[in-house]
């Protein structure tokens, strides 16, 4: 039985379209889990697109503020603030 050069590569091309889709499943999952801080003050250098969770109780009751970097200034990048709700099982009161 003769076996071409396919039956051999076949597994390995497999393996890395597997591997692929994993790994953009991976990225498209990383904003989901956003740095959380418990003042502003504690976020440092906030890269252009990063978001982080400010819990300081500045926001409504169920919400919690935003912090992202939204677009470069000639002082550095600008930041946007905005309460968003609260990720999250609901708190038993």
């Amino acid at each position: 039985m003769r076996r071409s050069i396919f039956d051999a590569v076949a597994p390995m091309i497999a393996m890395r379209i597997a591997f692929s889709g994993v790994l953009l499943a991976g990225l498209a999952a990383a904003p989901l889990f956003a740095q959380q801080v418990g003042r502003e003050q504690d976020i440092g250098d906030l890269r252009l697109g990063q978001r982080v969770l400010v819990d300081d109780g500045t926001c409504p009751a169920g919400q919690v503020k935003e912090v992202s970097g939204t677009r470069m200034t000639a002082t550095g990048i600008a930041r946007m603030r905005k309460c968003v709700p609260r990720q999250g099982p609901p708190k038993r009161q």
